[in-house]
This record gives structure tokens, C-alpha cells and sequence, in this order.
């Protein structure tokens, strides 16, 4: 299986808006009506109140038709909002820094580069699902982060950004307060199995990566954002890719998460 991390590709926040502009007219009425009634965008149960958050999800495609549609495409909406709000800070993490930072923690204290971003993965590198359930497993293109005033790190994987299909999957993580990214360094998240073991069939074979428990994901939050502000980490800003190519480029400048010397 071929794995990609040339370059950043179509993000999440791509596909929900036609422009930048119509991103900035969602930020902008979600603004409007969260001043008006004393609502708090920073808390997820306030910000999924609000009307002007109820029309943006229903205008998803396939939203509408999906039960639990307002938790789910609610949380992407959430992070949608502050992923625009701080200027759309993406990452791409790639094939040799991934493997690193799985097989042990690096230096240093987890420290976020900023109150919300998005991490891409190498495509088709880590993938999600239960093998014994009976449910297809997905490769998961992303993980957006937002964290809140409170302290609390809201998560959200991103999975099923594919050229055969439109849309894409989403899955919410509980939110974790962020004293406690520490922690999550040396986090054995699935007690007697190994994390980020691969179920997918031959999996092990193509050195792929599985994610079953949150704690997997937060436990590879808190590596990459202790790599990053670390000076052992190799971090490159990017210009957005040019060219009609497979993947699909994301228009977005991006900063490229490499392996240091």
C-alpha cells in the first residue's frame, strides 16, 4: 500500500467551504449570535445551540440524513470555527517522524503550537475500526485540536477523505484537560495489547499503524506537540502544493513535521 506525505492534501475545512470568504461569513454569524444571546463559542455545549451552528450543519452533505448528526458534525462545526478563527495552522506529519514518535516519547514537555490547528497524517498510514465488529476500517486523513479557556483539549479524528466517495467521516473524542498532556506521553492505552497496533489485514506486513481507544490519540498528541517544540524536531514551512495531482493538494500554506538529524 502506498503511503503519502509529499505534500499537504485536501483538508476538512476545503471541503466544508467553498471559499475562505464563505469560512469567514460562518465565523462571523456564529460571532454575531453568541454576543447577542451571552453564548460562549469556547464551550462546545454552548456553541451547539446556537441557530447559525444548526444551519451550517444541515447544509454538510449527508448531515441531514445521519442519526446523532448534530453531536457528530456539531464537534467538526466546533472545530471548523476555531481552526478559521486562528488562521488555519496545518501540519503534516510525515512517514519517518510518525514512526519515531510512535515507537518511544521524545524530549521535552508537550506544548501546543497554538489554540487550534489540524495534523494531517501520512495518508493511509494509521488507520481506525474494530477488525472483530464486523465494521470496515478506515484510514484516518487528520485530528483537529481546539483547545478552550477552560483548559480542556476537544479532539476530533477525521477519517474517509477518499477520491471514490464524497464527504468524509468524523469521530469525537471526549474532551481531556490539558494538565494532563504529560501524562499521555507514556500512556499504555490499551493495557495488555501494544498500542498502535495494526488490525487491518496485513497491516503488520506494510508497517501501518492502528487507533482503536482515545487514548491512543492523545497519547500521539502529546509526542508530536513535545517533538514540535523541541529542538530535535524538523519543522518546515511549506507553500500549498501546485498541479493537478492524486491526492488532491490542499490550497493551504502548511508546516511539514520531519525527522531532526
Amino acid at each position: 500500500m502506498s503511503l503519502h506525505d509529499a505534500y499537504a492534501r485536501i483538508t476538512p475545512w476545503e471541503l466544508a467551504f467553498v471559499s475562505e470568504k464563505d469560512a469567514r461569513k460562518f465565523v462571523s454569524s456564529v460571532q454575531e449570535e453568541s454576543e447577542g444571546r451571552g453564548a460562549d463559542p469556547q464551550m462546545l455545549e454552548s456553541f451547539l445551540t446556537m441557530a447559525s451552528v444548526d444551519q451550517f450543519i444541515l447544509g454538510l452533505g449527508g448531515a441531514e440524513s445521519e442519526e446523532g448528526a448534530s453531536m457528530r458534525f456539531g464537534g467538526l462545526a466546533f472545530h471548523l470555527y476555531h481552526f478559521t478563527t486562528e488562521s488555519c495552522p496545518l501540519y503534516l506529519l510525515t512517514v519517518d517522524a510518525a514512526r519515531y514518535l510512535v515507537e518511544g516519547r521524545p524530549p521535552g514537555s508537550p506544548t501546543l503550537p497554538g489554540a487550534s490547528g489540524y495534523l494531517q497524517l501520512p495518508q493511509h498510514f494509521f488507520w481506525t475500526g474494530v477488525a472483530s465488529s464486523g465494521a470496515s476500517q478506515e484510514s484516518i486523513d487528520g485530528i483537529f485540536w481546539t483547545a478552550t479557556s477552560g483548559g480542556l483539549l476537544h479532539t476530533l479524528l477525521v477519517t474517509g477523505i477518499r477520491p471514490d466517495r464524497p464527504g468524509l467521516g468524523v469521530i469525537p473524542l471526549p474532551p481531556a484537560p490539558l494538565n494532563d498532556a504529560p501524562i499521555w506521553l507514556d500512556l499504555e492505552a490499551r493495557g495488555t495489547e501494544d498500542d498502535f497496533s495494526a488490525s487491518l489485514p496485513g497491516g503488520e506486513l506494510d508497517g501501518l499503524y492502528g487507533v482503536s481507544t482515545a487514548g491512543e490519540v492523545f497519547k500521539l498528541l502529546a509526542r508530536i506537540f513535545a517533538y514540535i517544540s523541541s529542538d530535535q524536531g524538523r519543522l518546515e514551512a511549506e507553500a500549498p502544493h501546485e498541479g493537478e495531482q492524486a491526492p488532491e493538494p490542499s490550497c493551504l500554506p502548511y508546516t511539514r513535521i520531519g525527522r531532526g538529524v
